[in-house]
């Protein structure tokens, strides 16, 4: 084999551990963005139900105006999925924060995706504490 040759097959060898390198890297972004997106939606059906909660009568399982005493059990059955797991971090007479810890770290400090969202009778607040 001629000393060209030689040299085209290492910078083939090393372009293609580049893309390689560089395609693992997209995938694994990806998958934590879609991790949060997951997360994200489960919270905004949890924090649905959390409202129904709110408008329901004490005397049919639910608040009568009053986010006080819910928790997650009053929710879902399922606290955790593939996405995530979800808890109430508060609930008092006019709001509850519920939390959802997701599966994948998307920003590589070690900690994983963690989204709040702030329920209210009108209105839900999503926002990330880590991504």
């Amino acid at each position: 084999m001629g000393q060209q040759q030689l040299f085209l097959l290492v910078l083939v060898v090393i372009i293609i551990g580049l893309a390689v390198t560089v395609g693992i890297s997209m995938f694994v972004a990806q998958s934590a963005s879609a991790n949060q997106m997951a997360v994200s939606n489960d919270l905004v059906n949890l924090a649905h139900r959390a409202q129904q909660y709110y408008i329901k009568p004490p005397l049919m399982g639910g608040g009568g105006h009053t986010f006080s005493g819910m928790t997650i059990t009053h929710l879902t059955q399922k606290t955790t999925n593939d996405n995530g797991s979800y808890s109430v971090i508060s609930a008092t007479n006019e709001f509850a924060v519920l939390e959802g810890v997701g599966t994948q770290d998307g920003d590589g400090d070690g900690v994983n995706c963690t989204l709040r969202a702030t329920v209210y009778p009108d209105s839900i607040q999503v926002v990330t504490s880590n991504g």
